[in-house]
């Protein structure tokens, strides 16, 4: 136990949420990654159990815990050989749900905020458009004014949890000649018409369903604009530091995972009449990788230490997604090279963990993007400051 973040409370979350994940998703995990479909009764069961309220206020059904119970939560999701399932499961709590909470309004939270902590509905998070991918400020989806209403019109794409959401929180552009300042965020529930959701097949994270979901006409309610009309882009740079740390803290964790499983391996596996982990140059590499891995890890934590007390971090949670991201790819790339032919084989998790691995300096923006980014902080002296206060 990490004495400087985690209490023995978040250790004995800790010891529960990993008991529940053994015995009520580890069975259904292999059919899920076959199927592509994650089954609605085990959205309930979190919801049950109050996973999904964990960061969310109790007038809503949630707990309101500090940051480091979402750590437990994100860390033990990375060791069940399914980043898919993983994905999921975050993206619904902590992309979707946190933009309910923070720019939803009473009747917006009390239907659709509270069922979603119930895990009784199931929320998607869509910015990311066909031709935009990382460039949030260039999308093309409009919603426009009409009475009552705005007619949302346009795409999204790479969409986790897009085919079977119940809402989509999704960024459209009010004032197009605007730019970035013409952005706004809706609440668009799955059942209007002029909604399509195709599913993608993905090279990993084979459990979630991504999708390309296409807006026609679609009539949305004008109570369900978000916030204030063209705040929509710093609402989505607000949340933005947070999401990097998820996928940090994401990447650290399955990272860890890989080297305990490979470790092991190593003890058992035997070459040239000993076991390999007596082999200087496998020992020697392994002992590499777990000393960049832990590296990550107190940085993570030192950030999200920060972030928990409302310090911004945008700076050092980008810092740390793009670092982690990178170190666990290279770590779990070693590891499957540990166990030769057998980690090429489905039945191993390392062939599984590479795959799901490579979406981490993919999404939630491109590590080719955050360095862009922190050459303006660094070289350029760029000052970023809370986009909402």
């Amino acid at each position: 136990m990490n004495s400087l973040y985690f209490t023995e409370e978040h250790e004995l979350f800790r010891q529960s949420f990993k008991e529940f994940l053994r015995t009520e998703v580890v069975p259904h995990i292999e059919n899920w990654e076959k199927t592509g479909t994650i089954e609605r009764f085990i959205w309930k069961k979190f919801g049950e159990m109050g996973f999904f309220g964990i960061a969310y206020p109790e007038a809503y059904g949630g707990m309101n815990l500090d940051l480091f119970y979402t750590v437990v939560f994100l860390e033990e999701l990375q060791k069940i050989k399914s980043s898919g399932f993983a994905a999921a499961m975050w993206a619904h709590a902590y992309l979707a749900m946190t933009h309910l909470n923070a720019e939803g309004d009473d009747r917006i939270k009390q239907e659709y905020l509270a069922p979603s902590i119930a895990g009784e509905k199931i929320g998607a998070l869509c910015i990311s458009e066909p031709f935009g991918g990382s460039d949030v400020a260039g999308m093309k989806t409009t919603a426009v004014k009409k009475g009552s209403s705005y007619i949302l019109n346009g795409s999204k794409t790479f969409i986790t949890n897009g085919v079977y959401a119940d809402y989509y929180i999704v960024a459209a552009k009010t004032s197009p000649d605007k730019g970035n300042k013409g952005i706004s965020i809706f609440l668009v529930d799955t059942n209007l018409k002029g909604i399509s959701a195709t599913k993608l097949d993905k090279l990993g994270w084979r459990a979630s369903d991504t999708a390309e979901i296409a807006f026609d006409n679609v009539e949305i309610p004008e109570g369900n604009l978000m916030g204030e009309e063209g705040k929509g882009f710093p609402y989505i740079m607000q949340h933005f530091a947070l999401e990097r740390l998820i996928m940090a803290i994401n990447a650290h964790a399955r990272a860890e995972y890989a080297i305990d499983y490979t470790i092991d391996y190593m003890s058992q596996r035997e070459a040239f009449g000993t076991t390999i982990n007596k082999f200087q140059a496998l020992r020697h590499t392994m002992v590499d990788h777990a000393t960049e891995v832990e590296h990550c890890k107190v940085f993570n934590y030192a950030a999200v230490a920060r972030l928990n007390k409302g310090e911004y971090v945008v700076k050092e949670a980008t810092m740390a997604k793009l670092k982690s991201t990178k170190v666990a790819d290279e770590a779990i790339y070693s590891c499957l090279q540990m166990l030769g032919g057998y980690g090429y084989m489905e039945e191993y998790p390392l062939a599984r963990l590479l795959r799901d691995s490579r979406l981490g300096p993919i999404g939630g923006g491109t590590s080719e993007i955050l360095r862009e980014i922190l050459s303006k902080m660094i070289i350029d002296k760029q000052n970023y400051q809370p986009a909402v206060k």
